[in-house]
């Protein structure tokens, strides 16, 4: 019997719903220690990757596995290389994120210009203080780096409240919500005239600390950066010392290189810094959302051979 295992922890109703769209499969649903190690060998499909299904011999020869479902929008978390070698097909959860993606992003903006951070800190100090600088979004300039479903979501939440944005992608091609979108060797130019940063960038060697100390010299002194992309796209003591010496006006930051920040990492103390622990893609409609898109990427892996959403390039690694 052909087998699927689905460790994404799958409420029982979505359950159902996988098994009505495989009929006659063996579905296995749980947590990954929970599941008997010799399953994994006989799996076909696999919903949210773990270490367990290589530790487990899901990628030795013999082994079943012809599809992975990430439960990420990122896959560098994955063992890419031996997924590619043994010929696995990998499909990431893009689409699943830009709602909630594009509200943590603006969550930050409006708290920085609102001086929302400051508030909440004179709060639990009991402080009173009316200092701070109020500013607004509108007529302002974002810079999306990474102009994708999550990018656009995020531009067109920016133009409702009166911003020009400005797109940056590998490709170039036009995307929804934005005023135009440029290629990413354009990066440096368009970073001296925005004055909101937003990356989205996936974890690749391309990628890897883009934003370095040249990088923040080229945007303007009070611009905010925001990072929901990847923590190894930024030099993390680059950023730190842009923030410290007032390079750039402020950050926020979902994602971090080392992950978790550090206990005593002078980001946590800096007061031009919110902090959030890789939550910007969490909702609690996280799950009927991947539920699916599986089930979306199953029925069309029976009919055709091949799931139909999100197949990552083994060759750009995303």
């Amino acid at each position: 019997m052909r087998r699927i295992i689905s460790m994404f922890g799958f409420t029982e109703e979505q359950e159902r719903s996988i098994r009505d769209a495989a009929p006659g499969w063996d579905v296995v649903f749980g947590k990954p220690q929970e599941i008997a190690p010799e399953t994994f060998r006989d799996a076909e499909i696999v919903c949210g990757w773990h270490p367990v299904v290589a530790e487990h011999g899901g990628l030795e020869a013999g082994a079943k596995l012809k599809w992975v479902q990430a439960g990420s929008a990122g896959v560098d978390n994955l063992p890419l290389d031996r997924l590619e070698e043994r010929g696995v097909a990998v499909t990431t959860a893009s689409g699943v994120h830009p709602t909630q993606m594009a509200e943590t992003a603006f969550a930050m903006l409006l708290a920085f210009t609102r001086s929302v951070h400051h508030a909440i800190r004179n709060q639990v100090a009991g402080k009173w203080d009316r200092s701070a600088n109020y500013t607004e979004l509108g007529g302002k300039t974002m810079a999306v780096i990474g102009a994708g479903q999550i990018g656009s979501e995020i531009a067109r939440l920016a133009q409702a409240f009166g911003m020009s944005t400005i797109g940056v992608r590998r490709s170039g091609k036009e995307a929804p919500s934005f005023n135009r979108v440029v290629t990413l060797d354009k990066l440096d130019e368009v970073l001296g005239e925005s004055d909101v940063v937003v990356n989205i960038l996936p974890g690749t060697d391309e990628t890897f600390r883009l934003f370095d100390s040249r990088v923040f010299e080229l945007m303007k002194n009070d611009a905010l950066f925001l990072n929901l992309g990847r923590g190894p796209s930024v030099d993390t003591d680059a950023l730190t010392a842009a923030l410290q010496k007032g390079t750039i006006g402020g950050a926020g930051l979902d994602v971090f290189d080392p992950e978790p920040l550090p206990a005593g990492h002078p980001l946590w103390s800096l007061d031009n810094v919110i902090i959030t622990p890789h939550i910007g893609g969490m909702t609690d409609k996280y799950k009927e959302r991947m539920k699916d898109l599986f089930v979306e990427n199953l029925k069309a892996y029976l009919d055709r051979g091949h799931p139909a959403r999100n197949l990552v390039d083994y060759g750009q690694r995303y």
